[in-house]
């Protein structure tokens, strides 16, 4: 008996047909479970990069709204991106949470963006019956485009458009500004002074080393601010003021009262002349106040037409020059009331319709001249030039096709750099940066 089943044993042992059954038996919970992983792993990666990419568009969002306006919701934009990108998560990520971070030794100059989204996976989640939950991070730095300002601007598109050369000194905190994109777009003489805080220009520029602090080279986003400002017109109410002699009186006795209206080729100021306010339509000719004559006037505006030129101040020391601009509500009762707020504080402004080539503009020193507002000359090669007597106390401000001062000019003008021409913002800049 012992012998028949020591034979069975060895007839068992002996056995192969069995062996792939049971090979198979014990593979297959490893397989089963690497199918389940491979297939947990899959829905997992998908959740999370969808997830990673609705945060990354959320911060990015958020860092944009800030880049434009430090008043901006920048949380509401955040969440707008984050629920724009959500689909396969949407029903069961958790709402991110948004907030302002510090990045590269800034303050709170970056958004971050967190995360999560909480769910069974297919295989583990009916084995262990949990729960798996991914978490994305996201931070987007921003910087504000620089906001350029300045009040002796060029607006000639191309060369050497701002040139101040020989003893000149220029006094202009509110800065300077060129739109042209050419090489040496401003160029400032060694022997020249110049006090400024902020020099910026489309292309590059030439000055001192002593004002490198001050430059903004191949800046984007630089406008002309006043080139869709209406310009006024004569109509048919508007009086001709044309006269062969304007001047009442002999001798240093003699005055001019000038009073709004037209003036075809232009005026001489041979006397002291006081122009009442209102707008002056200069039609050709030159508006020629370099007489050294006491001018004075009150809430004006010059309108040069048919190119028209000016002369401001003199060839001696006896003359003075008031000019004050005016202000929105002394276009209440003209044509413009519906531009006033646009059209106040424009002291000149140039009409260049079916103009083809520049006007000569001069400011000379040797006079006492204290201008206040902006003198906008579209189509003006002004030329500044005289001795130490060209000042100012007042804030004016010239925005001129080229800008050329020379000599031993003395220029000065008062106006805030806060207060003067927003010359234009280059782009904001928006990085992904965690």
């Amino acid at each position: 008996m012992f012998r028949r089943i020591r034979c069975l044993m060895k007839s068992l042992l002996s056995a192969r047909s069995g062996n792939a059954m049971m090979m198979v038996a014990l593979g297959m919970p490893a397989l089963i479970g690497a199918m389940g992983y491979g297939v947990d792993t899959a829905q997992w990666y998908m959740w999370q990069r969808e997830l990673q990419h609705s945060v990354d568009q959320a911060a990015i969002g958020g860092a944009w709204a800030l880049a434009y306006s430090d008043d901006a919701d920048y949380e509401t934009r955040a969440k707008q991106e984050f629920n724009a990108n959500q689909k396969i998560t949407a029903s069961f990520a958790s709402a991110p949470t948004i907030s302002l971070a510090n990045f590269d030794g800034g303050t709170a100059n970056s958004v971050l963006v967190t995360a999560t989204a909480t769910k069974k996976l297919p295989f583990t989640g009916l084995l262990l019956n949990q729960s798996a939950t991914v978490m994305a991070r996201a931070q987007a730095r921003f910087k504000e485009g620089n906001k350029f300002h300045a009040c002796l601007i060029t607006l000639k598109q191309d060369g050497t458009t701002f040139q101040i050369g020989g003893n000149a000194h220029v006094i202009a905190n509110c800065g300077l500004g060129a739109l042209s994109c050419s090489d040496d777009a401003i160029t400032i003489d060694g022997s020249a002074t110049v006090e400024t805080t902020s020099i910026a220009a489309c292309g590059t520029v030439d000055v001192p080393e002593s004002l490198q602090g001050t430059v903004t080279e191949n800046a984007s986003g630089l406008t002309d601010v006043y080139s869709d400002i209406p310009i006024p017109e004569p109509d048919s109410s508007t009086a001709d003021q044309t006269k062969a002699k304007y001047c009442d009186g002999n001798g240093n006795k003699a005055i001019a009262n000038l009073f709004p209206g037209k003036y075809v080729g232009g005026y001489t100021a041979k006397c002291a002349t006081t122009f009442n306010s209102g707008i002056y339509f200069i039609d050709g000719g030159t508006l020629d106040l370099s007489t050294n004559a006491t001018v004075v006037g009150k809430n004006v505006l010059f309108v040069l037409r048919k190119g028209a030129q000016i002369k401001l101040g003199g060839e001696g020391a006896t003359g003075s020059i008031t000019l004050t601009p005016m202000q929105a509500a002394d276009f209440q009762s003209t044509p413009y009331a519906a531009d006033a707020d646009r059209l106040s504080q424009m002291l000149f402004m140039e009409d260049k319709t079916d103009e083809t080539e520049p006007a000569s503009h001069q400011i000379n020193g040797n006079t006492n001249l204290n201008i206040e507002g902006v003198l906008y000359l579209p189509n003006g090669d002004v030329q500044i030039n005289g001795d130490s007597g060209t000042t100012s106390k007042l804030c004016f401000q010239i925005s001129a096709y080229t800008l050329d001062i020379r000599g031993s000019a003395y220029l000065r003008t008062l106006c805030d750099y806060d207060d003067s021409s927003l010359l234009g913002t280059s782009t904001p800049i928006v990085r992904l940066v965690a």
